[in-house]
């Protein structure tokens, strides 16, 4: 399970280096605010998809996908959000 999210995370580093002009992941890379605005929209259909009781898995994928791109894309490393939940557990 924690492999899928290392992967995820390790593909979005390696678009950020590559000049691939065609990759949705790079073109989120390069512009936040279009990033963030993939990230607001995705959050609303996730709430929508729980409240409706339907594409719940496939919506939280988008906002687990979209908030990863976001995050790389503003220098905020998945490894100190992780280790900031890690502090909270008590």
């Amino acid at each position: 399970m924690l492999s899928t999210l290392e992967d995820l995370i390790l593909m979005i580093r390696d678009r950020k280096k590559t000049s691939l002009k065609n990759s949705y992941t790079k073109r989120l890379l390069d512009d936040k605010i279009l990033s963030r605005e993939k990230v607001e929209e995705e959050i609303k259909e996730l709430i929508e998809s729980v409240e409706n009781n339907s594409n719940k898995i496939h919506e939280a994928a988008d906002v687990f996908y979209h908030l990863a791109v976001y995050l790389e894309a503003n220098d905020i490393k998945i490894e100190d959000v992780l280790s900031e939940l890690n502090k909270r557990k008590e």
